[in-house]
């Protein structure tokens, strides 16, 4: 009787298999099988009957999205605060650069820890902070006002400072964190590249421009792709913390009003139908960012 022969090679394979099972177990529970759900866009659904019970009503929600004012609104809000993070993209790949050429190991060290800590910490803590500083008494307006000898607006309570600040304390909470998969980058350029570059006479900056932000470029359209398909997932969590009457209509944005819907006024099928629009939109979003970058680039990323 012939024994079967397991092949190493092949064994490893199917080890490396069997560790990604729980990871795709997990994908399958948590993000495939609440499409599920989705059929209650198609139901005038009423909480605590059954959905076989509830009336049918096809695609009303899904015309109701484009005769919803505040559906415009929140979604000229949304395009603002994410083309702001679109054009701010690079900052983390620049921040990594500069990061780097520290050559003081203990400093590079120490600035990392500081600019990655933040992004650890949630945003209640981080509106007790800016409420403490930049409320009407906050420790910062008080001392503009001291300085300048005139009253000073909050600028918690600026609705015309919503776009700006909001976007700096997502910058703050994020940059550290964000530059860690640059670094990683940087550390795997082959370093004859830079020895080449220095002998023919290149400083810092130039080796910084023809050597790592070219080793770079593929990480950087790789993630830039992923967020313009999140182009409209700015979350909720910032907004609905630092939202009050006077900056209401430019700070809620689009997931922020599905919540408001969804939970508060507890109309799920409506936004559920706002959820699977924002979905299909991204999915659109990324194709198409997939196909510019391959014109460009000449290959797919994605």
């Amino acid at each position: 009787m012939k024994k079967t022969t397991v092949i190493p090679g092949r064994r490893k394979k199917y080890n490396l298999l069997f560790m990604t099972l729980p990871f795709m177990v997990i994908v399958l529970l948590f993000n495939y099988v609440p499409i599920f759900g989705w059929i209650y866009s198609v139901f005038d659904y009423i909480p605590g009957i059954s959905i076989l019970e509830c009336d049918f009503v096809g695609l009303d929600y899904f015309r109701l999205i484009f005769r919803d004012a505040n559906v415009v609104r929140t979604l000229k809000n949304t395009f603002i605060f994410a083309l702001i993070g679109i054009v701010l993209t690079p900052l983390p790949m620049l921040f990594a650069i500069l990061l780097n050429e520290i050559k003081c190991s203990p400093v590079r060290r120490v600035v990392q820890t500081f600019t990655t800590l933040p992004n650890f910490i949630s945003w209640v803590i981080i509106f007790s902070l800016a409420f403490s500083l930049f409320a009407t008494d906050g420790v910062v307006t008080s001392l503009i006002a001291g300085i300048t000898g005139k009253e000073v607006t909050s600028i918690l309570s600026s609705g015309e400072s919503v776009y700006w600040f909001q976007t700096l304390l997502g910058i703050w909470k994020s940059l550290g964190w964000s530059s860690i998969i640059y670094l990683a980058a940087i550390a795997g350029i082959d370093q004859e590249q830079y020895e080449a570059a220095r002998v023919d006479g290149a400083g810092y900056f130039q080796c910084a421009v023809h050597v790592t932000i070219p080793a770079l470029m593929e990480t950087y359209v790789v993630l830039f792709i992923l967020q313009i398909g999140n182009f409209l997932n700015t979350g909720y969590e910032q907004y609905m913390l630092f939202k009050n009457a006077l900056t209401a209509n430019n700070i809620e944005v689009l997931d922020l009003y599905t919540y408001r819907i969804g939970l508060e006024n507890m109309d799920y099928s409506y936004g559920v139908a706002i959820s699977i629009l924002k979905s299909l939109v991204s999915i659109s979003l990324v194709v198409l960012a997939n196909m510019v970058a391959k014109k460009i680039r000449g290959n797919t990323v994605i």
